[in-house]
């Protein structure tokens, strides 16, 4: 980002980055556009900001007259725990594990490129859901041009591979380079795993995407030796977290969701209202050191907008514990909001 820019473009700049939805982000976009200064220093980064409003606006353009629009969407609104996106090389399976983690009706087939637009799922997990977007294969002669604005919203990624394809080896670096074209970068380190030395990435790009990755080394069924994915890491440089499975026989597919619940962060948090019990079945989910501020937006704009205060069951507190807007709450906290 150039250093002379105004704390106007800075604050869009970073609602930009925070943003999820795509609506909000073209707001973000336009807001930024407004107030980055005019000058040469900043011609690359003005029509960056310039095409990805046209795209964005297409992407979210009311329907054509006659009912018709320029195409399908291909942005997918955000659902449950986490949004993640499935993403790998030709013919790795990855639309049969979709199909069999979230029962989705994706269509497979023995062919490569069968999957063409997003196609979303639920991973069921306790009394929550994760959100499994399987995406078209990406291979060193084509990546579908509307994968950026698709893979935006996501919390992480699935990199799906045919663990026994001797190709493997080419076809990874070859679609790591193709998303990073498109400023998508695949990194190791998810926010509740340990930190690995030189696994994160800084920078002032702010289209720069850097999403946590998980290497899910499918068809381990064809070949067993549970260390196939790790010398395939260590023949390409790579750290992300791996786990062996199959599409075919279930093998492996129980640790996904605890995995992505640990890395992610995830915090339950159940709601009542005054005289009432908790609504045990539907949490809402946050973050670690997310507060009950941040539970008061999901349940209503407004009523975050009112709070004064709330009171608390749970493991840091005592029993109906009077905190403020700002307290941090933990898995499993009972939050009932006095406006």
């Amino acid at each position: 980002m150039p250093t002379n820019v105004t704390p106007d473009y800075k604050k869009a700049e970073q609602a930009f980055r925070q943003a999820r939805e795509p609506r909000e982000r073209l707001e973000c976009l336009r807001e930024m556009m407004r107030t980055i200064p005019k000058h040469k220093g900043t011609e690359h980064l003005q029509a960056d900001i310039k095409s990805r409003i046209k795209q964005l606006s297409e992407e979210l353009s009311a329907p054509r007259k006659g009912g018709r629009r320029s195409g399908p969407s291909h942005v997918v609104r955000s659902d449950g725990a986490a949004q993640i996106s499935l993403i790998g090389p030709p013919n790795a399976g990855k639309s049969s594990l979709h199909a069999r983690l979230t029962g989705s009706r994706t269509e497979v087939g023995p062919y490569p490129f069968t999957t063409h637009l997003p196609v979303p799922g639920m991973l069921p997990h306790g009394d929550i859901h994760f959100q499994l977007v399987d995406l078209p294969p990406i291979s060193a002669e084509f990546m579908e041009p509307w994968l950026l604005a698709t893979m935006q919203p996501a919390d992480g990624v699935l990199l799906v591979i045919d663990v026994n394809d001797p190709e493997c080896v080419d076809q990874i670096p070859a679609l790591m380079g193709k998303l990073a074209e498109k400023k998508i970068f695949l990194r190791a380190q998810w926010p509740g795993l340990p930190l690995e030395t030189g696994s994160t990435s800084a920078s002032d790009d702010p289209f720069r995407l850097d999403l946590p990755t998980l290497l899910v080394a499918n068809k381990c069924d064809l070949d067993p030796d549970p260390e196939e994915a790790a010398i395939l890491e260590e023949l390409l440089g790579l750290r992300f977290p791996a786990l062996t499975v199959s599409a075919t026989s279930g093998e492996g597919l129980e640790q996904l969701a605890p995995f992505l619940f640990q890395a992610l962060e995830i915090v339950r948090v159940y709601t009542k209202s005054p005289g009432k019990p908790a609504d045990s079945e539907k949490p809402f989910t946050v973050r670690r050191g997310d507060t009950v501020l941040d539970v008061a937006r999901l349940v209503h704009r407004d009523i975050a907008r009112d709070l004064k205060f709330a009171r608390i069951w749970g493991k840091n507190v005592f029993d109906g514990q009077q905190t403020g807007p700002d307290h941090p709450v933990e898995d499993g906290d009972i939050v009932e909001l006095h406006l």
